[in-house]
């Protein structure tokens, strides 16, 4: 049995654990490197009332607390599904060049997670979402990103 089967399964037995204790939706992940799990995490969205606590963002948090970082880049990430739009752009946020996915988008539609709906969302213009987006104040704004950019000892991510 490979590794990955065993970093897998852990991500399953991690969300199988959320589903029988009834603490979050149905989520579980791993992050590992070197051959190691350096963070872990489940959904815990309905035990936090944090709409952004997913099993994905939990363990990228829990993997950064435990390597003092906040670049995943030499990690592997193990997930019961495959992530929403929020968690994929965290994964990308850490640079984390590898994932493995159990269940897929459509897996988590079919039992009444917004996954597939969001994707088609963010696929869209600002102007056709359903959510509305509107500009305010952007040259004021602007001035803060050039603070940034004239900022020379600046910790760039």
């Amino acid at each position: 049995m490979s590794s990955h089967h065993t970093f897998m399964r852990e991500a399953i037995d991690l969300s199988m654990k959320v589903l029988l204790t009834k603490q979050g939706g149905p989520f579980g992940a791993v992050i590992v490197r070197n051959g190691q799990v350096v963070g872990r995490g489940s959904n815990m969205v309905t035990v936090c009332n944090d709409p952004t606590a997913h099993a994905e963002v939990v363990a990228i948090r829990d993997a950064c607390a435990t390597l003092n970082t906040f670049q995943l880049n030499d990690c592997e990430l193990y997930t019961s599904c495959e992530p929403c739009p929020m968690c994929l752009a965290a994964v990308y946020w850490a640079r984390i060049p590898v994932l493995y996915f159990g269940n897929s988008r459509k897996d988590a539609a079919s039992i009444g997670f917004d996954d597939d709906f969001l994707y088609e969302q963010v696929a869209l213009v600002p102007e056709n979402r359903t959510l509305r987006m509107i500009p305010l104040l952007r040259e004021e704004a602007l001035v803060v990103f050039q603070g940034w950019v004239d900022t020379p000892d600046k910790v760039e991510y």
